[in-house]
């Protein structure tokens, strides 16, 4: 008869020995492939920003909106990342002095060149288009456009005039166009370029009080997913990035019902990200061609999913929403 007591030793020898069998294993090949995945992974990010170094280095940049708040931060960041920057707005003055405090920053190891600076109003077809031609004949073409200024907007659709809608369509959405398309053609000569467009989460999705602004900002992101599948023949990339809140004047500078600045600091926009975050964001996805991104916290992504795929439920949180901040300012 075998005895128990032989039966528990060999059983406590398998066991000793898989667990031998396991740590071995371990040893010799789980670990080892993870190492090799970091490192594998380590050089792939490593191929990629230094991808990204020499896509920017030298690039001629023009950022729209240049004088102040994400206009302001790209400016920085790109110079920063050694290229050639063309800086446009409707201020003289503010566009000189950021031209001199870039110039004053500079590590001329990194970036030799001096910005040029280009006044124009975006609500201003006319100027758009002399100064399409002022860049181009400067500079000989453009390698990265960011489509950056803009206008925000508060207030009802029943009490918004039709010029107040005309205005913030003019300057969020047919002047960045009037420039892109002025220079698109240049760029489809070259078979080279990169377009990119500040949109917003209110491209995706509309909350209340925001009529003019949103829609504006739906017709940004439509006419560059357009265009996206037009140029790719020509080897053209187009991004658009589409914050949610950051830490800019753009409610307070936003147009009202009548006309008038808002004038406000909203506490969404007081929360949001620092402008110079979203720069860096903006940097890093024109260095690695990605088509769209989404900059946002989690219930603006949320809501964008939300919008797609439960659509009703949308609807009545907006409605609720709506309801809401009409207490709070009939209170």
């Amino acid at each position: 008869m075998r005895s128990t007591s032989g039966r528990g030793h060999g059983d406590g020898g398998c066991q000793a020995a898989q667990k031998g069998r396991l740590m071995d294993l371990t040893s010799t090949v789980i670990i080892p492939l993870l190492f090799g995945s970091l490192g594998l992974f380590s050089l792939f990010r490593l191929l990629q920003w230094m991808r990204m170094r020499a896509y920017l280095r030298g690039a001629v940049v023009v950022v729209t909106g240049a004088t102040s708040g994400l206009g302001k931060e790209c400016a920085k960041a790109f110079h920063a990342a050694g290229s050639k920057l063309v800086l446009c707005g409707r201020d003289s003055e503010k566009l000189k002095d950021l031209a001199q405090e870039l110039s004053a920053m500079t590590d001329h190891r990194k970036n030799i060149h001096k910005p040029h600076t280009v006044v124009f109003d975006l609500s201003d077809t006319k100027t758009i288009l002399n100064a399409a031609e002022e860049i181009l004949k400067y500079l000989g073409h453009v390698d990265i456009l960011i489509n950056n200024a803009g206008i925000s907007y508060r207030g009802t659709i029943v009490d918004t005039g039709l010029d107040v809608d005309k205005k913030v369509m003019e300057t969020n959405y047919f002047g960045p166009i009037a420039l892109t398309k002025a220079l698109l053609p240049s760029m489809i000569k070259r078979r080279q370029g990169h377009i990119v467009a500040i949109s917003s989460v209110q491209g995706k999705i509309s909350i209340p009080f925001r009529s003019a602004y949103a829609a504006s900002k739906h017709a940004t992101q439509a006419f560059f997913d357009c265009l996206r599948a037009e140029v790719e023949q020509y080897d053209i990339d187009v991004t658009v990035i589409s914050p949610g809140y950051i830490q800019t004047n753009l409610s307070l500078n936003a147009v009202t019902a009548d006309g008038s600045r808002y004038g406000v600091m909203d506490k969404n926009t007081a929360e949001g990200q620092t402008a110079a975050e979203v720069a860096q964001v903006v940097l890093y996805a024109v260095g690695q061609k990605r088509k769209e991104v989404l900059v946002a916290g989690l219930k603006p992504s949320l809501a964008v999913y939300l919008r797609n795929l439960f659509p009703r439920l949308f609807f009545n949180l907006m409605a609720t929403r709506a309801k809401k901040e009409r207490k709070t300012k009939d209170s």
